[in-house]
């Protein structure tokens, strides 16, 4: 079976990509379509937790991570609990991007989600029509197949 890039796809950075913001990252894929293409690193850790955001100090510890280097003024999230989360947009095997926020935290601050059900991220990884198949063919990526447990148990 060969992989296309899809949402719900994942891709690694390969050696080309060393001594770049994407070294050693792996990206699901978000949105693929007409447009270009949207995703989020999962296996970085961003360097200040949830609770360290003026915004939510009142919340428990929960770590965020660092989706990619576009939009840093915005927080994204990625979960799979759509029963305790509502507007989350389906991207596949049952990940939902976005969604209630006030519902996660919530879920968060009683213990309700875990970090095996909630991602929180601080910007994402963004490629306009064309961009992502170029990197692709010239060797900055690989496509690689995962599952939705790969997304929440991803670190670096």
């Amino acid at each position: 079976m060969t992989m296309s890039l899809q949402p719900g796809i994942f891709i690694k950075s390969t050696h080309a990509l060393d001594n770049t913001v994407f070294e050693a990252v792996t990206i699901f894929i978000t949105e693929y379509n007409d447009a270009g293409a949207m995703g989020f690193v999962v296996n970085r850790l961003f360097d200040r937790s949830f609770n360290e955001l003026e915004e939510f100090k009142q919340t428990c510890y929960f770590p965020m991570y660092e989706g990619g280097p576009v939009d840093h003024e915005h927080l994204y999230f990625l979960h799979r609990r759509p029963e305790l989360i509502a507007a989350g947009s389906m991207v596949s095997m049952g990940v939902y991007l976005g969604g209630n926020l006030a519902q996660a935290v919530a879920g968060i601050n009683s213990y309700t989600l875990s970090t095996k059900d909630v991602k929180i991220l601080v910007g994402y990884c963004g490629w306009d029509k064309g961009e992502l198949e170029v990197e692709i063919e010239e060797g900055s990526w690989v496509l690689a197949s995962g599952e939705a447990d790969d997304v929440f148990s991803m670190n670096e």
